[in-house]
């Protein structure tokens, strides 16, 4: 009886999967991989005689036998999907027949393409004093939101919104965010296959034109949409710093510098 591991492979660049997830997919006897959003170029990391298939023309039903099967037959086997397998995935449903089989589970963090995408655009998801909370969201489509998650209710509070799953519907995304009391000048980032080696896009616009971006950059899938009061800090004056290195903050290891200190002294007299 094998393992069966749930491995994040990352938002896209094959050298943003871990360093675990590396080494358990050149383990591996059986990879499962989610060949619509998957980087192909992640596989580089498999062993030569790994048994490799593409999961995007299964349903649940073949997903959970081919696991199972393979488990049979192999030490260690990989199911391989995009981002973290735990945020927007189907893991609950293909780990519960495992565990009813008594096939031991694992689960392997991945980079998400909410901070691929922050990254990629050089932006900041919380900033001291403006927004220190984040949420992950989607619209409800064949997936139901649950009652107060609506992304009408969620965008009220003001903070960042790293909205996955909508870009098909980046007009209704405007006018979920207006209705809750957001600008029609609030900036916007739009992110399409955050690191995907040559295909990565980074669109910025606001919620008034933003929609007519992504339709005439033809971004219509695997996109991430973030909507901040944060994006732009870069190039803003500066604001209220963060206490992390301020001075007359005490940590654990750096006491508190009093003000009129021999070193602030000094910097009086340079001046």
């Amino acid at each position: 009886m094998g393992k069966v591991w749930f491995v994040g492979a990352g938002p896209g660049a094959p050298d943003l999967i871990t360093v675990r997830g590396a080494r358990l997919l050149a383990e591996a006897g059986a990879i499962l991989y989610t060949g619509s959003l998957v980087a192909e170029t992640v596989l580089q990391w498999a062993g030569k005689d790994c048994e490799i298939a593409d999961s995007k023309s299964m349903d649940l039903e073949q997903v959970t036998a081919w696991l199972l099967e393979r488990a049979q037959r192999h030490a260690t086997v990989v199911r391989l999907q995009t981002g973290d397998p735990t945020l927007y995935g189907v893991l609950a449903e293909l780990a519960r027949p495992l565990d009813a089989a008594g096939i031991p589970v694992g689960i392997v963090s991945g980079v998400s393409s909410a901070m691929a995408s922050a990254a990629a655009a050089g932006e900041c998801l919380t900033l001291p004093e403006v927004t220190q909370t984040v949420i992950f969201t989607r619209l409800s489509d064949r997936t139901r939101m649950p009652e107060g998650e609506s992304l009408t209710a969620l965008a009220a509070h003001g903070c960042t919104l790293c909205i996955f799953l909508s870009i098909e519907r980046i007009a209704a995304v405007v006018e979920h965010l207006t209705v809750a009391g957001w600008a029609r000048t609030a900036p916007v980032v739009v992110v399409h296959k955050a690191t995907w080696p040559d295909e990565e896009l980074v669109l910025r616009g606001t919620l008034e034109d933003i929609a007519g971006r992504c339709r005439d950059a033809g971004v219509e899938r695997q996109a991430l949409i973030l909507v901040s009061p944060a994006l732009g800090a870069r190039s803003r004056a500066a604001g209220q710093s963060s206490k992390l290195y301020d001075a007359a903050f005490p940590r654990r290891f750096r006491p508190a510098r009093e003000a009129g200190s021999a070193s602030d002294e000094r910097e009086t007299d340079a001046t």
